[in-house]
C-alpha cells in the first residue's frame, strides 16, 4: 500500500504550487513587457501568444476529452508563434526566459489541480474463491473470441460462460450466484454491463467490467483501457473496490444514461450498431432543423417551472462533460450520487445553424437553449409511449418515467492500471465548472479546500 501524504501538508503544497503557476505566468508578462516596450509590435505578439500558451498547457494538465485535444492544439500554435516572434527580433535570452517561466508555471498548475490520490492507496481486495465472467460472443465484433478470453479465464481460474443463442443473462448470472459465485464479471457491451451489474448489486457481490463491447463509455469513466480488453482481466487477480453509483429508470437500472429525443432517435436507427458516429452526424440536421418536431416530454426545471419541450433530453448516472452531441463526453466521477441532466430546445432556423457550429467546435453546452443541471431523482410525463435510448438499447416505455440514483449502489473491482490511470487522470472541463485560472486562484487562497 502507498504511504500517503496527510491531508493538510497536502493542501498547502498544492496552495503553494497554484501560487507559484500564477506568479511564473505574471513574471513571464512582466519580464516580456519590460524588455519588449521599445518594440510595440514585438511586445504585443509575445504577450499574447505566451499568455495563450500557458493557460492553454493549463488546460492540457488539467482536462479531459475534446478540451484537452483543443488546448493542446492551441499551445502547439500559441508557442510557435512566441518562439518565431522572439527569434526574429533576435532576442535568444527572452525567449529562454519566457520558456522557463512558462513551463515552471504550466509543471506548477499541473501539481496545484491534481486529483487527490484516493483509490491508488487502497490495498488489493482479496481474491474470490469462485468468480464467473459472462460473455457474449457478438459484442464488440467478437471481440470474446479475437482475445481469447475463455482461455485466459481457465488460466486465471475463472469460470467462463459464453452465452448462447436463447440465453437470458439476468437467469444466467443469478445461476451463477446460486452456485456460490463470489465474484461476478460481465465481457460485453454497456446494456449487458448494466444487467449484470444490477444483480451483483442485489447480492453484495463485487463485480468486473471487461471491456468487450463497441464503445463501452462505463468502462472508459472507470479508467480501464478500452484496448487492452485482457488487461481488464487483472481485476480477478490484484483488483482493487470502489463503490460506484447506480441510475435507474423504472427500476431498469443502467451505467451511463438515457435520453429521449435526438440520440433516443439514433439510437432506434438501423444504421446505429455499425456505424453510431456516422449515423449520429447524418441524422442531426433533420432532427434539430427548423421544421424538427419538439418532444412530447412534460418535465420540471430547477427553478419549479414546466419545460417548454425541446430536441433532447439526457439522464445520465452522474453528470458528463458534453462538448458534442454526437457523444464520446466522460464523467469526472461515477461517486457523485446525483442524476445529470440535460436538456436541449432548438427554436428556429438560426438556432439551429448557431447549435450545428458549435457541436463543430465542441462547444454545444454554450447554446442558449441548453439547460443542465443534477438531480437525485427526475420524472418525465407524455401523452404517449415515449422512445429511450438506455445505455445504448432502443427501448419504447409508456409514461410516466422515474428516474432515481442510487448511490454506491455496486462495487466494481478494478486492475490496479485501472486504478492508477483513475487517480493520475487530471479532471475534465466541467460545463458548470469555472476556469482553471479560477481553480489557480481559489486553490492558491485555500477557498476550494475550504469548500469541499
Amino acid at each position: 500500500m502507498t504511504t500517503s501524504v496527510p491531508s493538510g501538508r497536502r493542501d498547502a503544497r498544492r496552495r503553494a504550487s497554484a501560487a507559484l503557476a500564477l506568479t511564473a505566468l505574471a513574471a513571464a508578462v512582466l519580464f516580456l513587457v519590460v524588455v519588449s516596450i521599445r518594440r510595440w509590435d514585438v511586445l504585443l505578439v509575445s504577450v499574447v501568444s505566451l499568455g495563450l500558451a500557458v493557460v492553454a498547457a493549463w488546460y492540457v494538465v488539467s482536462r479531459r476529452g475534446s478540451v484537452r485535444v483543443a488546448a493542446a492544439v492551441l499551445a502547439v500554435i500559441a508557442l510557435a508563434v512566441f518562439v518565431a516572434v522572439i527569434l526574429a527580433s533576435q532576442s535568444g535570452r527572452v525567449l529562454a526566459v519566457g520558456l522557463a517561466l512558462g513551463a515552471i508555471s504550466t509543471v506548477a498548475a499541473g501539481y496545484a489541480l491534481a486529483p487527490e490520490p484516493g483509490l491508488v492507496e487502497a490495498e488489493s481486495a482479496p481474491r474470490a474463491r469462485h468468480a464467473v465472467l459472462i460473455m457474449n460472443p457478438r459484442s464488440g465484433g467478437g471481440k470474446v473470441e479475437r482475445f481469447g478470453l475463455v482461455d485466459l479465464c481457465r488460466q486465471r481460474d475463472v469460470e467462463p460462460h459464453v452465452l448462447g443463442p436463447g440465453d437470458d443473462l439476468r437467469e444466467v448470472a443469478e445461476a451463477a450466484v446460486a452456485r456460490g459465485a463470489e465474484l461476478l464479471g460481465m465481457a460485453g457491451g454497456d446494456g449487458s454491463l448494466a444487467i449484470v451489474a444490477s444483480i451483483a448489486s442485489r447480492h453484495g457481490l463485487p463485480f468486473v467490467v471487461v471491456p468487450a463491447g463497441t464503445r463501452n463509455h462505463f468502462a472508459l469513466d472507470l479508467g480501464i483501457d478500452r484496448e487492452d480488453v485482457p488487461g481488464a482481466l487483472e481485476a480477478f487477480d490484484d483488483g482493487v473496490d470502489t463503490r460506484v453509483d447506480l441510475a435507474e429508470l423504472n427500476g431498469r437500472v443502467f451505467v451511463n444514461n438515457a435520453s429521449m429525443g435526438v440520440y433516443a432517435k439514433v439510437v432506434q436507427s438501423a444504421d446505429y450498431r455499425e456505424a453510431k458516429v456516422q449515423t449520429a452526424s447524418a441524422m442531426l440536421p433533420d432532427m434539430l432543423g427548423p421544421g424538427a418536431r419538439p418532444l412530447d416530454l412534460r418535465y420540471t426545471l430547477p427553478s419549479g417551472e414546466q419545460a417548454v419541450p425541446g430536441q433532447l433530453l439526457l439522464v445520465s448516472n452522474n453528470p458528463y462533460d458534453l462538448a458534442h452531441l454526437r457523444g464520446g463526453g466522460t464523467r469526472e466521477r461515477l461517486d457523485g450520487g446525483v442524476l445529470g441532466i440535460v436538456s436541449l430546445r432548438v427554436s428556429s432556423a438560426a438556432d439551429a445553424e448557431k447549435v450545428a457550429a458549435l457541436e463543430m467546435t465542441g462547444q454545444v453546452q454554450r447554446f442558449a437553449g441548453w439547460n443542465e443541471w443534477t438531480a437525485s431523482e427526475f420524472d418525465v410525463t407524455s401523452d404517449g409511449p415515449v422512445e429511450v435510448g438506455v445505455d445504448g438499447e432502443a427501448l419504447v416505455l409508456d409514461p410516466p418515467l422515474h428516474f432515481a440514483i442510487r448511490p454506491g449502489a455496486v462495487t466494481v473491482r478494478l486492475p490496479r492500471a485501472a486504478v492508477r490511470r483513475r487517480a493520475g487522470a487530471r479532471q475534465p472541463a466541467r460545463i458548470t465548472a469555472g476556469s482553471t485560472l479560477t481553480a489557480l486562484w481559489e486553490t492558491a487562497t485555500g477557498r476550494q479546500a475550504q469548500a469541499g
